[in-house]
């Protein structure tokens, strides 16, 4: 049913008092009736913010121009009814509201809706549904928010501030097929089991140049691992627009960076028609869960049989409708970040359905590197504790180690959004990947939120099933014939979130391996941050977005060393 929206009504009750607009420590928000149509769960978001520079909802990071945000569960909120924010509702930077500096800010509240899960198991849960965004919740469609409004807050006061919450965020308009870019989404039978709902996977698949001039040739599976991607990551047919205003990017320091963007994936259209390109399928996968923007793409106990699902069921059926070759030795995978940490993560639990891994800047593949923290040593996760000091431990740094965010702000942030793992955000949907289920039917906490105190039995499940290097070690008697000359590692040595320390202890590990040994490709970029890939001759802002160019390019030639004997490795080189 299509709802009409009113203008925004976004109101202040007790507004002005002989001139003065007055100051409250609670909120009461209620929601449009022409929205309020069924009763909802979700996370209530209260921002605030001390400019207008753009919506609050916009404004909350870990950087030091951090807004603030504040956050309540709410269960089957009643049609007509009245939600109150007040001191119980959690915050960050600052936890509750009698800390918040007096001030005039712009106030907005948010509702991050939930869907209700009657999981295969019997557990009952309640998380946002990704509805294709990304696990974005201040851009998932169907979240409902109040505009902006300017008060002035006291926490010292106690009167209070009615607001009405009457904008819907609409839905993502899907992306369309083109000459050379298709789109694939298949209903998942293993997911759907597991979730207890319709679950479905998707793909971006980038045909090669002669696909519809060569119908004979079945062509290898470059796959792409990254986060939740709207469409084929830098690849345009057009030419840059000469009239493009240039913006700057904060990260890297450069004004113009969306016209070097736009002539980048220009570039890499022409070298994908071009000759001596090798002609491959290029997927990049869409498979969101409700935890996050991806599932790892591993078996979990808390997501599900992502692993399996992608391998066994979206895999084969885009190899089927777009003349894959079908067969392991012609399956490569590649990405930074998360996306590193999945190419080396599915390499290594199904070695023969993948023929190489490309893993640059991966997520910890080390868990006596999980960033900052040892979860085998270290009894606490936000300090490291002597007699007489504790130190905070940081969870991001600049290239030259400046430091602007902890590990405790960043979990902080994370449980103002959502309690039991439900922030979609990095060490909640490491817990959801990670962790075995608690009796709750939500993931284990590796550690207490609160006060960062370490689960040494969340530790030790964590270690046997997803400590690649552990597991690495541990099975290389197995599969280490399946694995050798496969594993490509490439970091930054000033990685932003420390992912170099991991990669360091696994180098380690890996030069020892025997019979066979291990023959694999480890490198570092000097003073290089997230998500350096290998390229010495280009600065990082450049070789990220040429993640297909040259791994693609990388794998064509190395595969000949690795593909069984009489394989054809000719007719997708035309």
């Amino acid at each position: 049913m299509k709802i009409n929206l009113i203008k925004t009504i976004c109101y202040i009750s007790i507004f002005l008092l002989n001139g003065l607009e007055l100051s409250a420590q609670m909120f009461n928000v209620k929601i449009n009736n022409n929205l309020h149509t069924e009763n909802f769960d979700g996370r209530l978001l209260l921002l605030f913010s001390n400019n207008n520079a753009a919506e609050p909802r916009f404004q909350i990071s870990d950087a030091l121009s951090t807004q603030i945000i504040l956050g309540k569960n709410v269960d089957q909120w009643a049609i007509g009814s009245t939600q109150s924010i007040a001191q119980e509702a959690y915050g960050f930077p600052k936890e509750r509201l009698s800390q918040i500096p007096a001030g005039d800010y712009y106030v907005q509240v948010l509702l991050h809706k939930y869907e209700t899960f009657h999981l295969k198991n019997g557990k009952v849960v309640k998380l946002p549904m990704d509805r294709g965004e990304g696990q974005h919740w201040n851009l998932a469609p169907g979240n409902i928010y109040s505009k902006p409004i300017k008060i002035h807050f006291d926490p010292k006061n106690t009167e209070v501030v009615q607001l009405t919450i009457d904008q819907i965020i609409p839905p993502i308009i899907e992306p369309t097929d083109s000459k050379y870019i298709k789109h694939i989404k298949i209903q998942s039978k293993l997911l759907t089991e597991f979730w207890g709902r319709p679950m479905y996977l998707g793909a971006h698949i980038l045909l090669p140049e002669g696909f519809d001039t060569h119908p004979n040739v079945r062509y290898p599976l470059a796959i792409y691992h990254g986060h939740f991607p709207s469409d084929i990551s830098g690849f345009s047919t057009t030419p840059p627009n000469p009239n493009l205003i240039p913006d700057t990017s904060a990260r890297f320091n450069i004004t113009g960076y969306n016209k070097i963007q736009e002539e980048e994936a220009y570039q890499f259209y022409k070298q994908w028609t071009g000759p001596n390109f090798p002609r491959v399928l290029a997927i990049e996968i869409q498979h969101a869960t409700p935890y996050y923007d991806d599932s790892y793409a591993v078996n979990s106990a808390n997501m599900g049989p992502y692993g399996d699902a992608i391998t066994y069921e979206l895999i084969p059926e885009i190899e089927k409708q777009f003349r894959g070759i079908g067969q392991g030795w012609a399956r490569f995978t590649y990405g930074g970040s998360t996306g590193g940490w999945e190419a080396l993560a599915v390499q290594v639990f199904y070695p023969n359905e993948y023929n190489g891994a490309y893993a640059a800047c991966p997520d910890p593949i080390d868990f006596n590197h999980y960033t900052t923290i040892n979860i085998y040593k270290d009894e606490n996760a936000y300090y490291a504790k002597s007699d007489f000091k504790d130190l905070a431990r940081p969870s991001h740094r600049n290239y030259l180690g400046h430091i602007n965010s902890t590990i405790k702000e960043t979990n902080q942030r994370e449980l103002a959004l959502g309690t039991h793992s439900r922030s979609g955000d990095q060490y909640d949907v490491w817990e959801a990947v990670f962790s075995p289920m608690g009796e709750d039917g939500y993931p284990k906490r590796i550690f207490d939120k609160h006060s960062g105190t370490i689960d040494k039995s969340v530790a030790a499940y964590w270690k046997e099933n997803y400590d690649l290097a552990h597991i690495i070690k541990r099975d290389w008697p197995k599969i280490g014939e399946q694995l050798k000359g496969k594993i490509h590692l490439y970091v930054g040595d000033m990685d932003n979130y420390y992912l170099n320390n991991a990669v360091y202890t696994a180098e380690d590990m890996l030069k020892q391996l025997k019979n066979p040994s291990c023959n694999c490709v480890i490198d570092y970029g000097d003073r290089a941050e997230h998500c350096w890939n290998g390229d010495h001759t280009q600065p990082n802002y450049i070789s990220r977005l040429r993640y297909h160019q040259m791994f693609i390019n990388k794998w064509a030639e190395e595969v000949k060393t690795r593909a069984p004997k009489g394989v054809d490795l000719k007719s997708w080189l035309y």
